[in-house]
């Protein structure tokens, strides 16, 4: 893996951690924006982003279940 890659992974694991304590309502979104070191819009996007692609792969399972 390169370190390009590496560091990506990183960045996706401390967002979904981050993201999880948030949804858990443990922190504010500022809080989380502030722990990922972006600015609380930028969490607000990158939160509707996973959202969208969660319910995406949700809704195609779920079709995928009901076909066969």
């Amino acid at each position: 893996m390169r370190p390009t890659e590496l560091l990506q992974e990183i960045r996706q694991m401390r967002f979904e951690e981050t993201f999880s304590i948030w949804t858990e309502g443990r922190i504010s979104q500022e809080e989380a924006a502030r722990m990922l070191g972006v600015c609380s819009r930028t969490f607000s996007n990158d939160n509707r982003k996973l959202t969208t692609c969660a319910n995406r792969k949700l809704t195609t399972l779920s079709v995928g279940r009901n076909a066969g």
